[in-house]
């Protein structure tokens, strides 16, 4: 194969060897929560065990009268504040997180939707009840002090209520709300799914695209693209034709703005293909992991350290923060101070587009203008074409992230391999059953509690042993779209090996995880920056996805029976009374 060369598009500062600190802006201007001296001296001091708990605190006065007396205070201890001085101050400063939400029972959620029916084994559709309550404790509504006053919150502001994952993530993440509203859907939740997508939509409005997550100093950064799809699944439901025309024009902006800020042009052959990638050309460490950051940092030359925020930005707005698929290919790849994801072109994030693409020539020929569906059409034949020539491996069977500085794919496994299945990105119709190959060559179907996110065990929380809801999606239903019976029964038995994980664990600690450890079937999951948070959003909503597609034939397995928490037993057992009476 060719060596392949490539070239930005957009002027990379990453790429020209920047030296100096300094020289990229901050990821946003607040001197309290972005950036500064009181920002670096609190998260220093390590006041709390979570750096996201401090930015998440709202201010008691107005910022500039904190600065004011925190530059005082600085002065008053030559410029180094100890630790239970800066203590009280944050306490005289700050008010406790969450002040400004307040927990919110969605208007919609009723008590039996219809796919519960659908759900033949007792103990899961009891289990699948159970999944519909949470939404009910995850849903939250912000306070309107933030749209009166919003230079003393980091929290952004959105009108409509929503459902957050849950745990320590207590304002909504861009990504996670697509899984997320799939499963509100399932639970006939049309109402508060609408409102979802118009926070989304306002912010793009307002910023031009969908930052990471809810929080200022996530402004600079977005996640995997999933607005268009979004609103598709919104529209399969509802067919609320007068809300995609009132909308259009911005899902269209969104897409621009991947288009101008993160496409990287790769040559083959003498030909020159446009693809997407994540870069966050901005600067210092994240607010919400500073120490970490800091401490990272201290590991490698000055000169690079600017370098080195920006790609931990760019990997936390691949949603896959941390992965050893950002570090392989450097010189050090155990090393998370040798990510590079701004210099890889990912499979997933360009079949999100390719998918995007295809929904907006839809949405346009539905609504009658053939010239942006035409557009669109050929906006995505140009990205399958890109995809494989430069991404898919015919010999492996699957697609595979590009490096752009090597000038070859990324050869290991990652579940993200396989997102164009998932996203109807090809064009050939052998494709499915090669890609079925090389799971099995891969010895991913081996794995009897779950597909693993890699093979490499790192230590990041996006590698082996765990394993992740929206993954499992993107394998499964890519298989299940298949016209192959045989990959269907493959998709099959992994939603059953999926199924059985999450219900052992949650018959254990009656609980639902973020991530989960595909290696014994019987632990969440483990590994990165925090410890594994309970909720939890897109765990929900992926199986009961799972329960709503499988339901005639999912079991929770027979030696599940006896570790069925108290209360599902006996709402089990009452289930049956009438029978004996």
């Amino acid at each position: 194969m060719p060596r392949r060369s490539w070239e930005l598009h957009l002027l990379l500062l990453l790429g020209l060897g920047l030296k100096a600190q300094g020289a990229l802006p901050p990821p946003c201007e607040s001197q309290i929560y972005c950036h500064g001296e009181l920002l670096h001296q609190v998260q220093m001091a390590k006041l709390y065990p979570d750096d996201k708990q401090f930015v998440d605190m709202s201010l008691s006065t107005a910022p500039d009268q904190v600065l004011r007396s925190f530059r005082e205070l600085a002065e008053a201890h030559n410029q180094s504040v100890p630790g239970p001085r800066l203590r009280e101050f944050v306490q005289q400063h700050f008010q406790a997180v969450g002040k400004e939400l307040e927990s919110w029972a969605p208007e919609d959620w009723q008590d039996s939707p219809r796919f519960l029916q659908r759900i033949c084994d007792a103990r899961l559709r009891m289990w699948a009840g159970q999944l519909h309550q949470i939404w009910r404790k995850l849903g939250k509504k912000i306070k309107p002090e933030v749209l009166s006053h919003p230079e003393r919150f980091s929290l952004i502001y959105s009108q409509h209520p929503f459902i957050v994952p849950g745990g320590r993530f207590v304002e909504f993440y861009y990504w996670d709300s697509y899984w997320v509203m799939e499963g509100l859907l399932l639970s006939e939740m049309t109402k508060t799914v609408e409102g979802m997508l118009l926070n989304f939509l306002n912010l793009v409005k307002t910023y031009g695209h969908i930052p990471n997550g809810g929080r200022v100093y996530y402004l600079q950064r977005s996640q995997p693209p999933l607005l268009t799809l979004m609103m598709d699944r919104y529209m399969s439901y509802t067919n609320n034709v007068t809300f995609l025309r009132e909308n259009l024009e911005i899902l269209a902006s969104e897409l621009d703005f991947w288009a101008v800020n993160k496409t990287v042009s790769v040559s083959v052959g003498g030909k020159s293909y446009n693809l997407n990638h994540y870069y966050v050309p901005y600067g210092g460490p994240r607010p919400e992991s500073y120490s970490k950051d800091v401490e990272l940092a201290d590991t490698v030359p000055e000169g690079s350290r600017e370098a080195l925020w920006a790609e931990l930005k760019a990997g936390a707005e691949s949603g896959w923060d941390f992965s050893s698929r950002w570090l392989v290919g450097s010189p050090k790849p155990h090393l998370l101070s040798s990510i590079r994801t701004s210099k890889l072109v990912p499979v997933d994030l360009n079949a999100f587009l390719c998918q995007a693409e295809e929904l907006m020539g839809k949405f346009y020929s539905l609504l009658g203008n053939n010239s942006q569906a035409t557009k669109y059409s050929n906006l995505r034949a140009q990205r399958l074409a890109a995809m494989d020539a430069i991404l898919w491996d015919e010999q492996k069977g699957a697609w595979f992230d590009y490096d752009l500085e090597n000038g070859k794919n990324n050869l290991e496994f990652y579940a993200s391999n396989l997102t164009p299945l998932w996203a109807g990105c090809f064009s050939d119709s052998s494709i499915p059953d090669k890609a079925l190959k090389y799971l099995e060559d891969s010895q991913i179907l081996t794995y009897q509690h779950g597909i693993p996110t890699s093979l490499l065990n790192t230590g990041q929380q996006w590698d082996f042993p765990n394993g992740w809801a929206p993954l499992q999606d993107l394998v499964i239903r890519g298989l299940a779209k298949a016209g192959s019976p045989k990959a269907q029964e493959v998709a099959f038995q992994l939603a059953q090996n999926w199924i059985r994980t999450n219900f052992a664990v949650y018959s254990q600690k009656s609980a639902m995880y973020e991530k989960y450890d595909i290696s014994s079937g019987e632990q969440p999951g483990s590994g990165g920056e925090y410890d594994v948070q309970e909720g939890f959003g897109w765990t929900n909503a992926v199986a009961l996805m799972l329960l709503d597609q499988y339901g005639d034939r999912l079991t929770s397995g027979a030696l599940l029976a006896l570790q069925v928490p108290h209360y599902l037993l006996a709402t089990l057992l009452l289930s049956f009374l009438p029978q004996w009476l």
